[in-house]
């Protein structure tokens, strides 16, 4: 019998041998657009501090203060050693910010989704899930037990005849992002939200990429289109510069998952100062300097995305995503593996770190560079960006 290490060691050789071993590159600095890699200067594009507010002063200012006040770590759940100030005020704040009755924080976005799925679903359920939604939901519905409908991506007569199918079920859940991490297309919301209404179903919503960014000051894409979901989930990691993941719905929704969520009671709080930082975050996405960091964000994705759609190659058998005007997620689809990875080395010897996203992040043969704009980036950064591809392409 081989030893472990040889087992493991034949794993990673297979995926070096597909193309798709991966690793985490090192990298410094305060900007996110501007980051040193193993040492070197990189212009990066890979980073989903979409409104520039990572290295923000406002945000460190805040988290010194709770630190100071409340310790840095939370040391324990919530529901052991209890809520501290800066949770209370995040969870007050967002849902007065989303026009939510409650709202409740968790420490990942990945546990959020987890937590929700898990609260609300059980072996007598149906989850109908859309079939690019993030691996935080995949799993999340697995870890359920719920039986799992999954649906064309963004295909809302598809959701509703599995909903149909499931009527007999104890409980229907339709679960969608609203716009999506590696396409940055945006989810029928509307027509969805009719679906789930028709079939009696629970809405989720999972607002990631979209809070801060889209709908008015920030508020993500279920107000922009005037969708109310049962649970609308976002994430304070993106374009909130910090990190955790939130819950936002009725009162009732918030009390089960403070009891049902495993993901919620069985981990330590989010520490007080990241807490205190994404308030500090949220104030800023929702103010005058927000709105003005959301044009300079959308006039990136303006000025880039016909410049990228003149240099995608032809006659892949993925068609370039169908990406949403002012996505700050921009799509360049090469196709195989190989062709992803030698793209982004050759992006590196420019001094431009992008890197590539491979299966199973994205579908067999639709391997890509996922380009990412922050407000922070200005024109000359995307000039440099599209020079750099132009001769490569």
């Amino acid at each position: 019998m081989r030893s472990f290490q040889a087992v493991l060691q034949a794993e990673l050789a297979e995926l070096v041998a597909l193309g798709r071993h991966r690793a985490c590159p090192e990298v410094a600095g305060v900007s996110r657009t501007s980051v040193a890699v193993s040492g070197e200067s990189r212009l990066s594009f890979c980073s989903n501090d979409y409104l520039g507010l990572a290295a923000h002063p406002d945000l460190a200012a805040a988290a010194a203060v709770a630190a100071a006040r409340d310790g840095f770590g939370a040391s324990a759940s919530r529901l052991v050693s209890g809520d501290l100030p800066a949770h209370r005020q995040l969870e007050t704040a967002l849902a007065r910010f989303l026009g939510r009755p409650a709202a409740l924080v968790f420490p990942t976005g990945y546990q959020t989704n987890i937590g929700v799925l898990t609260a609300l679903a059980g072996p007598d359920d149906v989850i109908v899930s859309d079939a690019l939604n993030h691996a935080s939901i995949i799993d999340g519905c697995r870890l359920s037990r719920a039986r799992i409908a999954v649906y064309p991506h963004g295909d809302p007569e598809g959701a509703a005849d599995l909903l149909d199918q499931a009527r007999t079920a104890r409980r229907r859940l339709l679960v969608t992002e609203s716009l999506f991490s590696m396409n940055g297309d945006a989810a029928p919301l509307a027509r969805l939200a009719e679906a789930a209404q028709r079939h009696d179903a629970i809405f989720i919503v999972d607002e990631a990429h979209a809070i801060g960014v889209f709908g008015p000051r920030g508020r993500g894409l279920c107000a922009a289109s005037d969708v109310t979901p049962d649970v609308l989930i976002g994430t304070l990691g993106k374009a909130l510069a910090t990190a955790g993941g939130f819950a936002a719905g009725n009162r009732v929704l918030r009390d089960l998952l403070v009891n049902r969520a495993r993901s919620f009671i069985f981990t330590t709080a989010l520490p007080p100062p990241v807490a205190a930082a994404a308030l500090a975050a949220l104030e800023i996405v929702d103010s005058a300097e927000g709105d003005r960091r959301r044009a300079l964000l959308r006039a990136h994705a303006d000025n880039l995305s016909p410049r990228l759609a003149a240099l995608r190659p032809s006659g892949l058998d993925a068609p370039p995503p169908d990406t949403v005007a002012g996505s700050p997620i921009q799509p360049f689809v090469v196709g195989s593996d190989a062709a992803a990875l030698a793209l982004s080395a050759a992006l590196a010897d420019r001094q431009i770190f992008v890197p590539a996203i491979r299966p199973p992040t994205v579908p067999v043969g639709s391997a890509r560079l996922r380009i990412t704009l922050s407000a922070s980036h200005d024109p000359a950064d995307l000039d440099r960006l599209v020079l750099a591809l132009r001769p490569r392409v």
